[in-house]
């Protein structure tokens, strides 16, 4: 509960920081830097060289490398039929292609499954969305920010952002099944457990609900494919067509039904991806998504 309670309360601050004068215009620049380069890094670091590698990845991975598959054929078929500029696609494509397995999805799989929910949970997120993130999400966004099409232009972007970087060390310790000194790793986990108060203030910051904004549309496409169309897919291809059951396949499904990544958002806002259609993907889709999540949890109990 009280992880709710902060992801509302750091939401409302973000959004009253703008009204106080002496607080600077483009403060949440700084803040999603900070993410980026501090926040995300340190949590590689520490989770990563932890996971032990087996078979039973295979079904919670499948949901965040299939789910931004799924959302980048989606999107970039839209943009070619209805004619969209490739800032918006990018947007959609990121927000809509990856979801808030951590901060979300850790205590609602804990609390409807368990510890077998939350151990899954962790699965879907460390090995499958954080990796995501720092990889593909980062070649979308440098490709869709400025129509990049050179190979090695967007792998030595990748190969420079600093989560990949974090992430390719984490994974040499992971590989040599050893890890950080236990200080270092005291230090990683608190750097790393800012990173979701400062990005849902840096989110606030730029969440501006506007009735007569253009974004709308966009916005409702955006969350019915991340809030319906991802879990159904993940429905039909785990249940009915490769005839998986049990805890796992249910915590994976409930995964992807949760609402947009907050990096997801802060990623697409640094690249200049529709920053205010960004933000709202996370400001309107965190609270429909408990209303959606408890719809298709109902679904798998029906199953």
């Amino acid at each position: 509960m009280e992880n709710i309670i902060l992801l509302f309360l750091c939401l409302a601050l973000g959004v009253g920081l703008r009204y106080i004068k002496s607080f600077p215009i483009n403060g949440h620049i700084a803040l999603n830097h900070f993410v980026i380069y501090i926040s995300l890094p340190s949590l590689a670091l520490y989770y990563i060289p932890k996971i032990e590698i087996s078979s039973k990845l295979l079904f919670p991975l499948g949901i965040a490398w299939l789910g931004f598959a799924l959302s980048f054929l989606f999107f970039s078929i839209l943009q070619k039929w209805l004619g969209w500029s490739k800032k918006l696609t990018g947007c959609l494509v990121i927000t809509g292609g990856l979801s808030n397995t951590a901060f979300i999805g850790y205590p609602v799989s804990e609390a409807l499954y368990g510890q077998e929910g939350l151990q899954t949970a962790i699965f879907v997120d460390q090995p499958g969305s954080f990796v995501v993130t720092a990889t593909l999400a980062v070649a979308a966004a440098v490709y869709f920010s400025k129509g990049e099409t050179n190979t090695k232009s967007i792998v030595s972007k990748i190969l420079l952002f600093p989560p990949f970087i974090s992430f390719l060390i984490a994974c040499f310790l992971n590989l040599f099944q050893t890890d950080f000194p236990e200080l270092m790793q005291t230090v990683f986990l608190k750097l790393g457990s800012t990173v979701t108060a400062i990005a849902l203030v840096a989110v606030g910051l730029q969440l501006k609900i506007d009735k007569n904004s253009q974004h709308w549309n966009f916005l409702t496409l955006g969350l019915f494919f991340k809030l319906f169309l991802m879990p159904a897919f993940f429905l039909l291809l785990y249940k009915i067509i490769l005839g998986a059951d049990g805890v796992q396949i249910d915590v994976s499904i409930m995964q992807s039904a949760m609402a947009p990544m907050i990096t997801g958002s802060i990623l697409a806002s640094t690249y200049g991806l529709k920053p205010k259609l960004s933000s709202m993907m996370v400001g309107v889709g965190i609270p429909l998504s408990f209303l959606t999540l408890a719809f298709w949890y109902w679904v798998l109990t029906m199953i």
